[in-house]
């Protein structure tokens, strides 16, 4: 990586809390188009890598910020095999919040203790519990057939899901 190259991190949030390279840029694809042109424009003198998981994000990130007129071709690749690959070769990575787990895991966590202690209130204090278990799996239902899950709101509002906002980002040299 040279002195005026600038490493872009398009995975999601949780992802990019858990690890990233250090000193990269956070974009999360699912709000590329939104977020960029304010904060790539300034930037326009530096080298840019877009990294991803495993490379097809990245390629996915490259095509439309180049289709925005964000990006030079010439100025600009992807990390193929992504922070995968980068680890794989030794580069540093850092790690993120204390381990958090990714906001679906959260979800899961939540929702399988909160049917199991509904279910076994239900079978050892008061059957009526059961309606905690029904509730559960109806927002299970509804998360699974529309896409909105509110219990993935609420987690994401939680404190220890708040990603800590950097400076603005820079690379070191010009072009």
């Amino acid at each position: 990586m040279s002195a005026a190259e600038l490493i872009i991190d398009v995975r999601e949030s949780d992802e990019f809390r858990a690890e990233r390279v250090p000193g990269s840029l956070h974009l999360p694809l699912s709000q590329l188009e939104m977020i960029a042109p304010g904060i790539l424009k300034p930037l326009s003198h530096c080298s840019l890598t877009i990294l991803c998981r495993g490379g097809t994000r990245a390629r996915i990130a490259f095509e439309k910020l180049q289709a925005m007129n964000l990006i030079d071709p010439a100025s600009a690749r992807v990390f193929e095999g992504g922070i995968l690959e980068w680890k794989r070769q030794g580069r540093p990575v850092e790690g993120g919040a204390g381990g958090i787990l990714p906001l679906m895991r959260q979800v899961q966590l939540v929702a399988g203790l909160l049917v199991l202690t509904g279910a076994l209130l239900a079978l050892f204090v008061d059957p009526r519990w059961i309606y905690l278990t029904l509730f559960v799996g109806t927002g299970l239902t509804v998360a699974g057939s529309t896409g909105f899950c509110g219990m993935a709101l609420l987690l994401q509002k939680m404190p220890w899901n708040h990603e800590k906002r950097a400076a603005a980002p820079s690379c070191a040299g010009k072009n």
